[in-house]
C-alpha cells in the first residue's frame, strides 16, 4: 500500500480499483471468499489497498473498500459497511499481515 488517493465516493474507488485490475467482486460464503465456485481462505489473500468512505451526514453511507489479491493472482474488491461487525476474513487477513 504505497500511494494514498482520496476518492469522493465508494463508486469512484471501485472504478479506480477496477482500472487497476481489481475487477472481481468477492462474496462471503461460510467464512470463505468465492469466485467462479473457487473458495479462498484468509491465508490465500493479501490486502493491497484500502479505501474508507465516511458519509457526511448518514453513518449508513460509511463503507470500506478492500483491494485484495490471492496468491494465485486473482484480484478483486471486497466492500464492507463501516461500523458493522468486522468481517471474519478481513480480520484474519489483517492479523496475518501483522
Amino acid at each position: 500500500m504505497e500511494k494514498k488517493v482520496h476518492y469522493g465516493t465508494v463508486t469512484e474507488a471501485l472504478k479506480a480499483f477496477n482500472q487497476q485490475g481489481f475487477n472481481i467482486d468477492f462474496n462471503l460464503e461460510e467464512n470463505f471468499k468465492t469466485h467462479n465456485n473457487e473458495k479462498f481462505h484468509p491465508e490465500d489473500f493479501e490486502i493491497v489497498d484500502i479505501y474508507r468512505y465516511e458519509g457526511n451526514t448518514d453513518p449508513g453511507d460509511e463503507a470500506t473498500v478492500y483491494a485484495i489479491q490471492s496468491k494465485t493472482g486473482v484480484k478483486g474488491v471486497y466492500v464492507t459497511g463501516y461500523g458493522a461487525s468486522p468481517d471474519n476474513l478481513i480480520t484474519k487477513i489483517l492479523k496475518k499481515l501483522h
